[in-house]
């Protein structure tokens, strides 16, 4: 059955998410960064340099709207990530400096096809139509970082239908937020509100009609939403 695509949203609304979406310049992400994740996808060897990869900014999700699995796929699965947005304009980063590219986070999810996934590595192809289709990047509202202790300290968790389905630790990274804004920044230049998904521990799962998903940074529930 083909998902319906809502109609009901004012003027008002349809231009804020518009802005949101302008001011989005990259989606980046980063994955195999947790250990436990990289076990649970049979993946033992810990990779010597972070693994990346990107999203249009038609892949973005906001404003706890719902998602709609996708007909293409009959296996979509949520990854819960930490996501940092890029403050200042930069290039060949040293780690050191790192730290002042950002000074906000949010909570994301990183939908995947993992069918269409699975047939891309047999295939020795790109994950593109696996990780960067239509509304697969969900990013909530941002915080400051002030609010919080450390980067490498924080708590970040989702639930599916009000239980815990996954837990991380920003401390369990194999590759920090600043080591991964120095790797990325040989490549790409950093522009002011380009997205970096940093990464999504152990417990993902597949999604169904009419789960909820919520997500939370510390005890701070950052999104809210349902699947379609």
């Amino acid at each position: 059955m083909q998902p319906k695509i809502p109609t009901n949203l004012g003027v008002a609304e349809d231009n804020v998410y518009s802005n949101l979406k302008k001011r989005t310049m990259k989606i980046i992400c980063v994955g195999w960064n947790y250990p436990k994740h990289n076990a649970e996808m049979n993946r033992e060897e810990r990779p010597q340099q972070p693994t990346i990869f990107m999203k249009p900014d038609s892949a973005l999700l906001r404003e706890n709207r719902p998602f709609f699995i996708p007909r293409f796929s009959n296996q979509v699965e949520h990854e819960v990530e930490l996501v940092v947005r890029i403050n200042r304009l930069g290039r060949n980063i040293a780690p050191r400096f790192a730290h002042r590219y950002y000074s906000e986070v949010a909570l994301g999810v990183d939908f995947t096809a993992r069918d269409l996934q699975n047939q891309c590595k047999q295939l020795g192809a790109p994950w593109e139509i696996s990780k960067a289709f239509d509304n697969s990047a969900v990013v909530s509202d941002f915080i400051s970082l002030e609010e919080l202790s450390d980067i490498q300290d924080i708590h970040f968790s989702l639930q599916k239908n009000g239980q815990i389905q996954q837990q991380g630790h920003t401390k369990d990274m194999l590759f920090s937020v600043d080591e991964l804004i120095s790797y990325i920044s040989q490549f790409f230049t950093l522009k002011i509100g380009d997205l970096i998904f940093t990464g999504t521990p152990a417990g993902v799962s597949p999604v169904a009609i009419n789960d909820r998903l919520s997500g939370y940074i510390e005890d701070k529930m950052m999104f809210d939403f349902l699947v379609k």
